[in-house]
């Protein structure tokens, strides 16, 4: 219940409202299939999708989060900025949870294969560096605090 309750939190701030945080993740930009709706997202709702906490999208349909490579800098930035962890608590976190049958998203080894998986997989977000182009098959989501 707690999942369902905190995408509908989402829906409502994706829409507008909070104030676009600008990055040291200026290292990396959110990009989602464009079907998912909404041009924000929160920290915290970001941090539960990649952390498997939240399984579904405000509509329902479901959350499908990608990864960048463990040896990625882009990743690095985006466990720090958005988890608020480092990369090797982010692992102690999966190596945790993955006998409970919760299992860490999957992982992607460049931006271009971000991109291409964000673009054809309905209801997927992921992340690649900032200077990456985003063709028209992919959008852009501002992180909000």
């Amino acid at each position: 219940m707690r999942r369902v309750l905190l995408f509908g939190l989402v829906v409502a701030v994706l829409a507008g409202g909070a104030a676009p945080v600008a990055s040291a993740d200026a290292k990396f930009r959110i990009i989602v299939n464009p079907q998912v709706k909404g041009t924000q997202i929160p920290r915290a709702a970001l941090s539960s999708i990649f952390l498997r906490q939240a399984a579904r999208w405000g509509d329902g349909t479901s959350v499908l989060p990608v990864d960048q490579s463990i040896k990625s800098p882009v990743r690095q930035a985006f466990s720090n900025s958005v988890l608020q962890q480092g990369l090797i608590e982010v692992q102690i976190y999966w190596q945790r949870k993955i006998p409970t049958g919760l299992v860490p998203p999957p992982v992607k080894t460049s931006d271009e294969e971000i991109v291409s998986y964000v673009a054809s997989t309905p209801g997927a977000i992921g992340y690649v560096s900032a200077t990456t182009p985003l063709p028209d098959s992919v959008r852009e989501l501002a992180i909000v605090n």
